[in-house]
């Protein structure tokens, strides 16, 4: 009989492990197991163009033809509910299982709910297909929307509503958002695109609850302020999808935890993408990384360990880009407390420019707005500076 590999989540990371599977060779069996009933689709469009209706279902469709001829075996529609560590079978919600030789965990993260929050209309999470359509639905109909956190999610949804024609309340709790990425003086000046296009920004306060019996009518903050709202949208950060694991054996963190090539501590088995907590030498710590470049690039690495290639690992370098209110924001590289931002290209008043970050007078990250050529001669640097890891 051919080998079973068994991967476990069908999104991007999922989707970018089956086809490394063939790509190294594999020409075992593929079962590619999903809660959505939804083909692989691209998350990113979900808070821009697809909330807006610029975007239809084929336009964010992850599958490419080529796939057809990879012969995959597809359980959408169904939820792993465990792994046995000494079988490596997974287990299925619908009773069956899939007994597999090897299993690729990529299970994703969800979205973390306001506490209260269930069971109250108008009140929406952004991380999955579903949740766009049912945003995009409640605001066809909305006037004013609050949204509660100013991360990359919060700030896409806040742009898009406004030129949806929404009136928009951004509400965040840190004195500067996205400070912990970008550090307080970038983060100042990405959130001033919000003032920009006439969005209302509320930093410093946090909130005590939401107003209304069936339907949210309000969002009431910790000094007592009450915002109107039709919609409500919180953008609060991701939980890892690891709770089916608690009794597999797979030893847990945040996320599931690997070694710096994907390797859990069960042989037989990695993890990648958004629940995978993977070991960085020079941070002596594991990280879990949301990006979608991440869970594009990572896959490859962990299949060429499952498939028992001892190469050394690369450092990945960290990307992510957002899109807000026409601007183009891009950073790469590790920002760490005591690194000094500094402007190189462009002007921030201008909203364009490119802000290197030293260390030691090293550079270790860039940040672009609007200068996307800039950025990759920059982030390109970076990659070809970082050694691999062993």
């Amino acid at each position: 009989m051919s080998p079973t590999v068994a991967v476990v989540g069908a999104s991007l990371a999922g989707l970018s492990a089956a086809r490394a599977l063939r790509d190294q060779s594999f020409d075992g069996r593929i079962v590619v197991i999903g809660d959505e009933v939804h083909a692989p689709y691209d998350r990113p469009p979900l808070s821009k163009e697809f909330l807006a209706g610029t975007a239809s279902l084929d336009d964010i469709a992850l599958g490419a033809p080529d796939d057809e001829d990879l012969g995959f075996e597809w359980r959408l529609g169904t939820t792993a509910v465990g792994v046995d560590h000494l079988s490596r079978s997974v287990l299925l919600d619908d009773g069956s299982e899939v007994r597999a030789d090897g299993v690729v965990l990529a299970t994703g993260a969800r979205a973390r709910r306001l506490p209260g929050s269930d069971g109250l209309d108008g009140v929406h999470v952004l991380r999955s297909l579903d949740d766009a359509i049912a945003l995009r639905e409640d605001l066809a109909a909305a006037e004013r929307l609050v949204v509660i956190g100013a991360g990359f999610i919060g700030a896409e949804v806040a742009s898009t509503a406004r030129k949806l024609g929404l009136d928009v309340t951004v509400v965040e709790t840190q004195p500067v958002p996205l400070a912990g990425p970008l550090g307080a003086d970038m983060g100042a000046v990405c959130a001033g695109l919000h003032a920009d296009h006439g969005t209302r920004l509320l930093v410093g306060t946090g909130v005590s609850g939401l107003i209304g019996t069936e339907r949210v009518e309000a969002v009431e903050l910790t000094d007592g302020t009450r915002l109107p709202a039709d919609v409500v949208v919180v953008g609060i950060g991701a939980i890892p999808n690891i709770d089916w694991l608690a009794h597999s054996g797979v030893a847990l963190g945040n996320g599931v935890l690997t070694d710096a090539r994907g390797a859990t501590n069960i042989p037989g088995v990695v993890a990648v993408g958004d629940c995978a907590a993977t070991w960085w030498p020079s941070a002596e710590r594991h990280v879990r990384i949301e990006h979608w470049t991440n869970a594009l690039e990572q896959p490859a690495t962990a299949v060429a360990t499952l498939l028992g290639s001892g190469e050394p690992a690369p450092t990945p370098v960290p990307y992510f880009w957002s899109d807000q209110y026409g601007a183009r924001l891009q950073f790469a590289g590790s920002r760490r407390e005591g690194d000094v931002a500094r402007v190189v290209e462009g002007d921030c008043a201008d909203r364009s420019f490119l802000a290197v970050y030293e260390r030691d007078g090293h550079p270790v990250a860039v940040l672009g707005m609007n200068q996307p050529r800039l950025f990759t001669r920059w982030r390109r640097q970076l990659r070809s500076a970082v050694p691999a890891a062993s």
